[in-house]
């Protein structure tokens, strides 16, 4: 079992910048890749950014640029560093981490870009 517990988020004006962490606890060491996915009401869950264990990233086509994933195997926790935000980036953030072949999730966190 892997256990994930997210933070960071918030209200931030558009164009300004944010950091969300999601630590991960259990048998960290059968995690294979981590991922942020994020859900805008009234929208389906989308995936956002992926980082593989050998290194591999996605972005989705909207945040490439301005979006980070990385990992800390120091501290057990992936981050993703958005910048230059946008209120369409407005959404609840989720974490996901694959291990065992299953999918194991963050509780999510707001983050809104408003002025």
């Amino acid at each position: 079992q892997v256990q994930l517990v997210q933070s960071g988020g918030g209200l931030v004006q558009p164009g300004g910048s944010l950091r969300l962490s999601c630590a991960a606890s259990g048998t960290i060491s059968r995690i294979t890749t981590m991922a942020w996915y994020r859900q805008a009401p009234g929208k389906q869950r989308e995936l956002v950014a992926e980082l593989a264990n050998d290194g591999d990233t996605y972005y989705e086509d909207s945040v490439k640029g301005r979006f980070t994933i990385s990992r800390d195997n120091t501290k057990n926790t992936a981050y993703l560093q958005m910048n230059t935000l946008k209120p369409e980036d407005t959404a609840v953030y989720y974490c996901r981490a694959v291990a065992f072949l299953r999918g194991f999730w963050g509780q999510g966190t707001q983050v809104t870009v408003s002025s």
